[in-house]
């Protein structure tokens, strides 16, 4: 039966422990029923109450999103929970309680209670101070203002709940709150029929935030001076918090949607939206999203407002699922009525408008049921687990002091009982009901619990708050951690956590915008067998983007045959890229013909950037005002390509429906043609194969309209593999062999690659192909897989150009931060929405070139091969969302996976929701009991950042979301190692030494109070004065274990019950050599004074303060590793004040107010014995421990301690250059270790991939500092589903697949082919770049071209 009551009080505690305050005060969101939407409409009768009141069920959450964890209603009670998790507070409360009756009142009752109130009211004070932080940050983006649709004849009918009032909003009174701050500047946009921007003048009579679509008569304009009296529809600004369900909001270009928005129209021809979703999903490619058709007429805010264009819309339930909404769209005067709408349809909130003027929507959902709040909890209450370690600790003490006060309590009873018929004079009277023996044992009890409550010392929560209020500070004010462009520091906004950093063994990272600047950069190409690399450019200082011309994201009109860096075609935050070596040979072949010498460097050149320039879907716009050409690409890595093909000279200039117009380096000789666009080069577009997942590549079906004969290219870009494998057989092998050389050499480098290739197409071979591939378009079964075939039947015989190399750029200081991560033996796991590919370049380039060192608990098993061990690198788990969803659905997938996970170097979670992301951080969390950090710059990655232990958010691209619910704000990645592994240790190292050194002192204290009971009847009565005891620890001893916190640099782990446990028996042996040394001195002789009197209590006591007091201080001091000025002034002060304060109290007399030491300090200071004791009491009380340390120091040293030696002997030695010296291949192997069975593997999740490092390249940087090894990208991939092992040399490209826009692209296509013809315009003959274009049709030259 025993063990069974021991499991249940384990439970029980455990049950405590866990414990969350939050569920107590977080509304937990049940979805709410399907809806229905009414724009232009009435709501039904149906939807009131018999008293007129709107049903429960069809009111809206608010547009106010509040990650704050507190109201002026909830403050009180919420944080009061939370400081009394701390067992130790309830227990000071029980006590301050119980002095309040007189039996047991030693003070004041108020005076009791005050230090509880002190302790709360400054916690309380805290963290008030950080949440108003928080709301203040909400309010920032509650208050981001949009434009909704205004009018006298225009109202919304759907209801809303009201907003909140939360902490700032309560407290500030209305007429000092700011204004809503205006959104991103954006020149005003017009729809068709509206002016040019002359009508500025006239909207000067309005307010600022009225904007209307049309020319405003003269009448309306005069008498119209407030937004409230403007009759005629238009476009008013609002705060998003101020949104409502049905209201129709115009958003314009790179403003984020306030909610999730239906699109009514766009400013778009095919009314596409582009939008960027990397703040809910990571992916950098810009999606694309089309209206509903029936509603594209809603174009103005005329259109909208009129009564006519009713309708409504009818929803699903709000839910968490990022990737379907289903609605319909029921049109009160249209045929069909009825209309569906889907996710292709929607604008969530999080994602912002990119490449689009306007956009035209009906709002659907708002605040906490828009999906990307849907995925994210409430605002978690933590405690440190310092503090959680610190509970057990505390129970221990108060189980020791109930013991302790059970013991006084028994023998103070037997005692009465024993002497009370003696007749001894103190028990005289003492057989009342309310004054006898047993009675006397409770309140013995009772008073022995205020005697030594300070073995649970409350002054200790006052210094941590202190202490880590300090460190704050320190984090904040460090200046290695501000981000010198910004000048933005480090906040830490939650306190209490600082600890938790020192003890991380896990980071839970996202790759877009947090580990990649989602900026790509052309670096180096392939072409004809020869690598061209671009020139060395420093473009992350500040200086250099200064330098950037403003108009370097446009392209000139008149850009000359070779660009340069002012004149190039930039479009984007990509550097110039220029090579020496590509510019002297595009000179070369200006003037090469057929038989030139250099015609198959012609044939190649020319032939690579064409595929550049013209195998993409990227759109142009010309800047009205500059009148530059700007791209508008849907995916970073496409407007990479075509850029660098404009840098050289190959300038896309856009497309006017099917005609795609190209600019080159060739077109000077056509400066005599009066029309410009005569002066390019024509292609007419047939079709698009598009990428997808399956195809790993995309072609284009050309036919050149000004060539010599017409003739039909396709032009290929994809991975090496696939590429490969369709290239003409026995043709250009020393070209594939140097090119897949190439490959190799670009991915060891870390850099995304793609293959280009081309083929020409006879007439009668893509006649009869076309003719195929419409016949799969429409057909109705198994349509993608028919298509795919065809496609794949004129991507054959292919002729290889070369590849590129496109480096997705790291934040500064990434690889450097994550090599010394994982040397200090910290596991990194990626957390990202990006597709398969893209996460498994982006984590071999995060996780396998960063590694310094290799940390594996398991290396070898059935699944990664029994050779591993033998072998440098490692494994990683790519896992995507929908293996995810299946392994967290059930508890042997959940282990099988963590299992699995262990036995890899890195983990890469792709494609995954905010939820999954925080499941995975809940997954090693709660399944390894490990201490956990989860960092990110988005709102999909909230979740993750309040599951972890600490979160972190960085001030990035995406908006504050992730900042305003982290605990830690920084500005960039790289600081994360400082705030580690400098301000972490030491928070943790320090608070550790400074806890067990707080109740060590209390212990000593303590210890002398509990030895005097033998010798006081055990009646649980102060052995000193009670001065001396209630200043222990306000200023005898509070200073050194301050000092500890602060200013001590300590390296290790210094906090665990087995420390703890040892500073107690310190302690008790401190306080026995104390009490009775000095107990047995003063009572072997009958006097210590000259005058022959026997000497007082509080003689003898007085100097076992004086000793505890030396004794505790210079414990602790024995117990710094540092000791500063700071330190010595510490460690002093305490023994200082106590000595003045003996001198001045002693020699108050009873005139002034009753003391029971007036005059003890003449008899305690010219007493021998006192000099004798504190010099002797000192020494053998901390022999003990000084011994313990030599003998360590000596024979058992640690790293640590032969640092110190080596440092002493050598100060001038630079130990962080010699750290990184030894650390070649031999570093990076890994020990080998049992194997699973096969068994374990068996029902892994059908996604599942591994990647493992082949090799390793020895070749470092130079030394001094950390240096970032260089893995091998030439990695082999294991797809586990089919067990398919292949050779990954880097290949990735991001787009959309099959999204709306490329959905139109294709419709319009189609549609053009059932009228098109087959023969085209001839070109024109006897120009010379007709000439160097006919070259490509040729066979290329298989020797080494010339240099």
């Amino acid at each position: 039966m025993a063990p069974s009551k021991r499991n249940r009080l384990l439970e029980f505690y455990t049950k405590l422990a866990s414990f969350n305050v939050e569920n107590l005060f977080v509304n937990k969101r049940k979805p709410g029923p399907p809806r229905k939407i009414f724009v232009n409409l009435d709501l039904p009768q149906d939807y009131w109450d018999n008293k007129g009141k709107a049903k429960p069920e069809h009111v809206y959450n608010t547009n106010q999103v509040i990650t704050s964890k507190y109201t002026l209603l909830t403050f009180l009670p919420r944080n009061l929970l939370e400081q009394f998790r701390r067992i130790a507070n309830v227990f000071f409360l029980l006590i301050a309680v119980l002095q309040f009756f007189g039996v047991f009142n030693t003070i004041s009752p108020g005076l009791v209670i005050l230090p509880l109130l002190i302790v709360v009211g400054i916690t309380a004070v805290k963290d008030g101070y950080e949440d108003v932080k928080r709301h203040q940050s909400d309010r920032q983006v509650n208050h981001t203002s949009v434009m909704v649709l205004s009018s006298s004849e225009w109202n919304n009918p759907n209801i809303m709940q009201p907003k909140s009032r939360t902490f700032v909003r309560g407290l500030i009174p209305k007429r000092l709150r700011p204004q809503a701050v205006k959104p991103n500047t954006v020149n005003v946009e017009k729809t068709g029929g509206v002016s040019d921007g002359s009508n500025q003048d006239q909207l000067a009579m309005f307010p600022e935030d009225v904007e209307f679509d049309e020319v405003i008569p003269e009448h309306e304009r005069r008498f119209s001076f407030h937004s409230h009296h403007v009759k005629r529809p238009h476009w008013k600004t609002i705060i998003w918090e101020d949104v409502c369900v049905g209201d129709i909001v115009k958003i314009r270009d790179n403003e984020s949607f306030p909610a999730d928005i239906l699109i009514c129209a766009t400013s778009e021809d095919e009314n596409v939206a582009f939008v960027e979703t990397k703040n809910l999903d990571g992916e950098t490619n810009l999606k694309s999203r089309t209206s509903v058709p029936e509603l594209i007429h809603m174009r103005t805010a005329a259109a909208c407002a009129n009564k006519e264009n009713a309708f409504s819309i009818e929803l699903d339930r709000p839910d968490n699922n990022m990737f379907r909404l289903n609605s319909t769209v029921n049109i009160a005067h249209a045929t069909p009525s009825r209309v569906s709408a889907d996710m292709s349809n929607i604008l969530l909130r999080g994602t912002v408008l990119r490449n689009t003027s306007w956009v035209i929507g009906v709002v659907l959902f708002t605040g906490e049921d828009t999906k990307i709040v849907q995925n994210s909890g409430g605002t978690p209450s933590k405690q440190s687990k310092v503090e959680r370690q610190m509970n057990p600790q505390v129970i221990l003490n108060l189980i020791l002091l109930a013991m302790m006060a059970t013991a006084c309590a028994i023998v103070d009873s037997v005692l009465e009982k024993r002497d009370y018929p003696g007749g001894a004079p103190w028990l005289y009277d003492d057989n009342t009901s309310g004054d006898n023996p047993s009675i006397n044992g409770l309140i013995t009890w009772a008073f022995a619990l205020i005697t030594f409550q300070n073995i649970v010392p409350i002054s200790l929560y006052i210094s941590i708050e202190a202490v880590r209020t300090c460190q704050a500070a320190f984090i904040y004010f460090d200046s290695h951690m501000v981000y010198e462009k910004t000048g933005q520091t480090t906040l830490a906004r939650s306190w209490n956590l600082s600890d938790d950093l020192g003890q991380i063994e896990y980071i839970f990272s996202d790759k877009t915008g947090t580990l990649t600047q989602n900026s790509m950069v052309f670096r180096q190409c392939s072409i004809g067998g020869q690598i061209y690399t671009g020139d060395p450019e420093d473009d992350s200082s500040p200086k250099a983007r200064e330098s950037i011309p403003s108009n370097s994201d446009s392209i000139s009109e008149d850009a000359p045959d070779l660009p340069t860096k002012e004149t190039a075609a930039a479009t984007g935050k990509q550097p110039f890229f220029h090579s020496n070596k590509l510019s002297k040979d595009i000179s070369t072949i200006l003037h090469s013909d057929s038989t030139s010498p250099n015609a198959a460097l012609a044939r190649a050149l020319n032939g690579f950037f064409t595929v550049l320039a013209l195998c993409h879907t990227v759109l142009t716009s010309v800047d009205p005002d500059t009148g530059k050409i700007e791209y508008k690409a849907q995916s970073p890595d496409e407007a990479a390509l075509v850029k660098a093909a404009a840098d050289v000279g190959y300038v896309f200039r856009g497309r006017e429906r099917e005609i795609l117009y190209l600019q080159t380096p060739f077109t000077n000789d056509k400066d005599h043609l009066a029309d410009q666009k005569d002066k390019y080069e024509k292609y007419e577009l047939l079709n698009i194969l598009e990428f997808n997942s399956t195809r790993k590549r995309m072609s284009v079906v050309l036919r050149r309209l000004d060539g010599d004969d017409g003739r039909v290219f396709l032009l290929m870009k994809g991975a090496d593999n696939v590429v490969f494998d369709r290239l003409k057989a026995g043709v250009d092998q020393p070209l594939k062999d140097q090119t897949e050389m190439h490959l190799s050499e670009f991915a060891n480098e870390g850099l995304r690659t793609l293959t280009l290739a081309y083929k020409i197409v006879s007439d009668q071979e893509y006649e009869a192909w076309s003719h195929r591939y419409h016949e799969a378009t429409v057909a109705l079964d198994n349509r993608e897989e028919k298509i795919d075939a065809v496609s794949d039947e004129l991507e054959q015989n292919l002729r290889l150009l070369g590849a590129t190399a496109i480096e997705d750029k790291l934040q500064e200081g990434v690889a450097e931060t994550i090599a010394d991560l994982k040397r200090a033996g910290i596991k990194i796991w990626v957390a990202t929405g990006d597709k398969l590919e893209t996460a498994i370049e982006g984590g071999m380039v995060v996780l396998v070139r960063c590694m310094g060192r290799c940390h594996s608990r398991c290396t070898s098993s059935s699944i990664v091969g029994s050779d591993n061990g033998s072998r440098p690198g490692g494994f990683i788990l790519v896992i995507d969302g929908a293996a995810l969803g299946d392994a967290f659905a059930d508890e042997n997938n959940k282990d099988l996976l963590l299992r699995l996970a262990m036995l890899c170097e890195g983990v890469i979670c792709c494609r995954v929701s905010p939820l999954q992301k925080a499941l995975v951080v809940k997954l090693v969390k709660d399944g390894l009991g490990a201490m956990t950090l989860a960092i990110g710059d988005g709102a999909n990655d909230v979740s993750m950042i309040q599951a972890a232990d600490v979160g972190v958010g960085i001030s990035g691209e995406e908006g504050l979301q992730a900042v305003n619910s982290s605990d830690y704000a920084i500005a960039q990645f790289r600081f994360l190692k400082r705030l580690l592994l400098v301000h972490g240790h030491w928070s943790y190292a320090r608070n550790g030494n400074m806890i067990l050194n707080f109740f060590y002192k209390n212990i000593v204290c303590i210890g002398v109070l509990w030895w005097f009971q033998i010798y006081d009847a055990w009646s649980s009565a102060y052995a000193f004065e009670y001065t001396y005891l209630l200043f222990w620890n306000s200023f005898w001893t509070i200073a050194p274990v301050i000092a500890i916190g602060i200013f001590d640099r300590i390296a290790g782990s210094w906090f665990s019950m087995k420390w703890f446990v040892l500073y107690m028996l310190d302690g008790i042996y401190q306080s026995t050599i104390i009490y009775f040394l000095i107990n047995y001195t003063y009572s072997s002789t009958p006097t210590s004074r000259s005058d022959g009197y026997g000497q007082y209590q509080y003689e003898f006591t007085t100097t076992m303060v004086f000793s505890a007091v030396l004794v505790a201080n210079l414990f602790n001091g024995l117990n710094t590793a540092v000791w500063t000025g700071w330190v010595f002034f510490a460690v002093f002060i305490g023994i200082i004040l106590v000595w003045i304060y003996t001198a001045i109290y002693d020699l108050i007399s009873p005139g002034w107010f009753y003391t029971p030491v007036y005059g003890n300090n003449i008899f305690v200071f010219h007493s021998a014995y006192f000099w004798l004791c504190l010099p002797l009491t000192v020494c053998l009380a901390l022999a003990p421990r000084y011994i313990l340390k030599a003998y360590k120091f000596i024979f058992t040293p640690d790293d640590l301690d032969i640092m110190r030696w080596a440092n002493k002997i050598n100060p001038d030695r630079d130990y962080a250059k010699e750290a990184y010296l030894h650390n070649g291949l031999a570093a990076l192997r890994r020990s080998s270790s049992r194997a699973i069975s096969t068994r374990d593997a068996e029902g892994s999740a059908s996604n599942l991939s591994l990647h493992t490092t082949d090799s390793y390249r020895r070749s470092r940087s130079a030394l001094p500092g950390p240096q970032q090894s260089t893995a091998s990208f030439s990695a082999s991939r294991t797809d586990m589903s089919t067990g398919i092992r292949s050779v990954h040399r880097g290949f990735d490209f991001s787009v959309e697949e099959g999204g709306p826009a490329m959905r139109r692209m294709q419709s319009n296509l189609s549609e053009r082919r059932g009228n098109s013809q087959l023969g085209g315009p001839k070109a024109k003959s006897g120009s010379k770049r007709s000439r160097v274009l006919s070259l490509i049709k040729r066979k290329p030259n298989v020797h080494a071209p010339p240099t």
